[in-house]
């Protein structure tokens, strides 16, 4: 286990991993495979990962899910509805994690405060605000969506494929968040350091670092 981080066995307010992963040195087979992509994909071995360690299969259907949804969607547009979803599901791993990514390809850090507090304020254009306002939305109760706000959606540009696209996006980010905040996995230090510590407690939306 890295050195910092902590296993426990019970609920705290600290962020914690409440189950041991297999570690890099007793990986082997498709564990230690999945192990090695990711340090190489991102320079470092996420924590998200090794929370999946004991289920490699579902880790490997999840990249698969979302290559599928991604790959076809605008990446800032996917990005927009990424962090809308994973704000309201209060994940401080994927507000981090997708924040930083808008930062470093398309916004200032104070654009990305506001994506977070309130995106209206963020200077969207309004087809964005409205992918943003519907993904809130489906991430916070699906059963609420009605005619009304897809159709908002086609008023401002989206096709039925976009639309699709939005709605898979969030739904993806809602498996993702309740697996790695349910186990309390939290956003590395890597995602974390190089951010501007006004930008780094904004994306702080729901369990903090210990």
């Amino acid at each position: 286990m890295p050195a910092g981080r902590r296993i426990v066995t019970a609920p705290s307010e600290e962020m914690l991993v409440f189950i041991r992963p297999v570690s890099e040195e007793e990986a082997t087979g498709a564990v230690a495979d999945m192990y090695r992509r990711d340090r190489e994909g991102w320079g470092f071995l996420p924590e998200f990962t090794e929370v999946f360690s004991h289920h490699p299969d579902a880790f490997a259907a999840w990249r698969q899910l979302i290559g599928a949804v991604q790959g076809p969607m605008d990446s800032r547009r996917f990005e927009l509805a990424t962090l809308a979803a994973a704000r309201t599901l209060r994940s401080s791993y994927c507000t981090t994690a997708h924040g930083k990514r808008l930062a470093d390809r398309w916004y200032d850090p104070d654009t990305v405060r506001m994506l977070v507090s309130d995106h209206h304020s963020a200077g969207l254009d309004e087809t964005d605000v409205a992918i943003m306002d519907f993904s809130v939305k489906v991430a916070t109760d699906a059963t609420s969506v009605d005619a009304g706000d897809v159709d908002r959606l086609r008023t401002v540009g989206l096709t039925e494929r976009d639309i699709l696209d939005v709605v898979l996006a969030v739904a993806a980010r809602c498996f993702f968040a309740t697996v790695i905040e349910s186990m309390a996995a939290g956003p590395d230090p890597e995602l974390m350091d190089p951010l501007a510590p006004e930008l780094r407690e904004a994306l702080l939306v729901g369990r903090r670092p210990s």
